[in-house]
């Protein structure tokens, strides 16, 4: 059944063209919004607003790197100047990064992995206001377990850190937008089957500073594998939609209960 509260309503969704952003574009979609990507990889979002065409949708791409603010600026704007509103915002796109001992992390490499989690997380929210204001709505961050609720990934200083800042951030503007009648909440997902790992750098020296851990069989419980990315795309419908209408300052844990094991 569509839920009507998301119909006409216009979606920004980073990171969009593939994994959890992709599922959860489709999803939004489904239900009666209008899709913006803001993805650096035009090509790949092309492929999924072709989907979301041929289901009878509406969507479009604006080139962006999260990473860069004007991008972000003109992203949101252009959903803004295409649909004349911006209601939902899923700031997704992320990199795990380079995963080395601190000593060994660069400086480089640090900013790389910030620049694009959690710096691109606050400038896709900062552009994303003024057109929220107007109306209300509802601001979904991918942020997750690790950094939040784990800690044994040795050598994801830069990631974690990323990870727990959006937490963070996620809190102070639920508050501080609460009287606009916008809603800012996190999803933390554990293991889920993407292609991150195609921007993940892992490095041999990792290795050396791993403590050695014995997980029981199946280190996901409640599915004894990796989530899914449709299994996230629920969740973040459900945020996005009036039926999370009392929910804000929340990061929700979707992980098969992975995470309490660690």
């Amino acid at each position: 059944m569509r839920d009507k509260s998301l119909i006409n309503k216009v979606a920004v969704v980073s990171g969009g063209g593939s994994g959890i952003g992709r599922a959860s574009a489709l999803l939004l979609a489904k239900h009666g919004a209008k899709v913006c990507f803001l993805d650096r990889s035009p090509d790949e979002a092309e492929k999924v607003i072709a989907e979301i065409k041929e289901q009878g949708g509406e969507a479009m791409v604006a080139e962006t790197d999260v990473s860069n603010e004007e991008m972000v600026r003109k992203g949101i704007q252009a959903a803004a100047d295409a649909w004349g509103r911006v209601d939902i915002v899923f700031a997704n796109a992320g990199i795990n990064g380079t995963w080395a001992p601190i000593e060994e992390l660069s400086v480089e490499d640090w900013e790389t992995t910030m620049d694009i989690n959690l710096k691109g997380t606050f400038m896709t929210v900062k552009y994303a206001v003024l057109h929220l204001k107007k109306n209300g709505g509802s601001v979904i961050i991918t942020s997750s377990i690790n950094g939040n609720r784990t800690f044994s990934n040795f050598g994801s200083s830069a990631y974690s850190t990323s990870k727990a800042g959006q937490v963070a951030f996620m809190k102070m503007a639920a508050l501080e937008l609460a009287q606009f009648k916008i809603r800012v909440n996190a999803i933390s997902p554990g293991a889920i089957e993407t292609n991150i790992d195609e921007n993940t750098n892992i490095t041999d020296s990792v290795d050396k500073i791993e403590i050695p851990m014995k997980f029981p069989k199946g280190s996901q419980p409640l599915a004894q594998g990796s989530g899914s990315p449709e299994q996230v795309a629920d969740l973040v419908l459900f945020l996005a939609s009036d039926a999370s209408s009392h929910i804000t300052g929340t990061n929700i844990y979707i992980d098969g209960v992975e995470s309490l094991l660690r």
